[in-house]
């Protein structure tokens, strides 16, 4: 009876989709669901190691997975490697997505990373260190909006760009190091863009995840930051003190959690949301 099923609309059918950091965690889950409601994807990520994250980042087969991933739910992905802190690079890869999928109606600036900041670390390096967190998490959306707002404005439709920040832009957590104080920055540039864009009808907003079960969070170093008391504490053990960042009693959310909230500013139910800070985040902005 298969020629008599009716196509059943997506809530994002037509519409293409920019995702930086798609390579995986939250940006893969990104590309998944938004093709799963019907949108191309234009994805690019660094995919190599930046210099004094903790953590492993993203390959060229994690980014070449999320692409198998878009295909086999029947949309199109168009991928590049691009670092969002050079302009140059993340023009080309819009340009050649928008010249191959024909427009663009949604931004998810997502890449960010988390430096490794010791208190007792000289001035030098923590200097460099915030650096290099705020280029990635905040020079590099200003970049990624620079790079596609007139590919939306051209599109006509309307569109949505949607800034991941964190709990962490809505609360201080301690130690610096620039990643609170570039989470905290991009409410200021989400408040600035959602003014600049909204006479094309183009809507602005930020996300802010609590701790995410992704590579950023699931990593030894950050299991002794959360545990110092051990010597050798597991992911068990950092669950423990995850779960006191939270109200609701629960460690960490899921990447398709925080996918869901993008979906949801994506779409047409969101038509008239815009300047707002959607906290995801089990309570941990108000806790």
């Amino acid at each position: 009876m298969a020629h008599n099923e009716e196509h059943i609309m997506g809530r994002l059918d037509g519409k293409v989709a920019f995702i930086t950091g798609s390579g995986r965690g939250q940006g893969r889950s990104h590309a998944l669901t938004l093709a799963a409601e019907g949108a191309d994807i234009i994805g690019i990520d660094i995919c190599e190691q930046i210099d004094g994250v903790p953590y492993a980042m993203a390959t060229p087969d994690d980014l070449a997975e999320t692409v198998r991933g878009v295909e086999a739910l029947g949309r199109r992905m168009v991928a590049r490697r691009a670092d969002v802190r050079d302009f140059t690079q993340l023009k080309e890869a819009v340009d050649d997505g928008v010249a191959e999928l024909g427009r663009l109606d949604i931004v998810c600036a997502n890449a960010g990373i988390t430096g490794s900041m010791s208190a007792d670390a000289d001035a030098e390096t923590r200097v460099r260190m915030f650096r290099q967190v705020v280029d990635v998490n905040l020079t590099g959306v200003f970049c990624t909006v620079e790079a596609t707002k007139q590919h939306v404005i051209d599109s006509g439709g309307g569109g949505s760009v949607i800034i991941t920040s964190s709990m962490a832009g809505l609360r201080a957590l301690g130690a610096g190091g620039g990643y609170g104080e570039s989470k905290h920055g991009l409410v200021g540039m989400m408040r600035s863009y959602a003014h600049e864009l909204a006479p094309h009808m183009i809507r602005v907003n930020t996300v802010h995840p609590g701790n995410v079960k992704t590579p950023m969070i699931m990593h030894d170093a950050l299991y002794r930051a959360f545990r110092p008391d051990l010597p050798h504490p597991t992911a068990a053990d950092a669950e423990v003190a995850m779960a006191t960042m939270h109200l609701l009693p629960v460690p960490y959310t899921e990447p398709e959690d925080i996918s869901n909230a993008v979906l949801f500013l994506a779409s047409d139910e969101a038509k008239f949301i815009t300047g707002v800070t959607l906290p995801v985040d089990a309570g941990g902005a108000v806790k």
